[in-house]
């Protein structure tokens, strides 16, 4: 779970559209289908060992990617070149630095952040 939360806030970060849906509608319909039936197991299977962290957090990145570029292809004709070169610059970065971002992500889990408990 936390990989994903992280994987978002990456994908809403790029092209400065933080908050912006890029799901295509049909894609949507089918996720809340799914979502419907319950979260699925492996949403709270932790990965074990780092090659499977990595492995998830290669495929993050690699929507994030694609959520960016779709936020592109909303965008005016002028401004679209350069959101796709930040998105590709970023993907990049991201990819180059992927044993990092693992590290970040499993640091940011040993913090309890549900809030106080009553």
């Amino acid at each position: 779970m936390k990989q994903f939360i992280l994987g978002a806030m990456l994908a809403a970060g790029l092209c400065g559209m933080a908050g912006a849906q890029s799901t295509p509608p049909e894609v949507a319909k089918q996720q809340e289908r799914e979502i419907a039936r319950g979260e699925p197991a492996r949403w709270l299977k932790d990965d074990r060992g780092m090659q499977a962290q990595v492995a998830t957090k290669r495929k993050e990145i690699g929507a994030a990617l694609n959520e960016a570029l779709n936020d592109c292809k909303k965008m005016s004709k002028s401004e679209r070149g350069d959101c796709v070169k930040e998105a590709r610059a970023t993907y990049k970065q991201d990819m180059a630095n992927v044993r990092e971002l693992v590290a970040q992500s499993n640091e940011l889990g040993k913090y309890d952040t549900a809030g106080p408990s009553e």
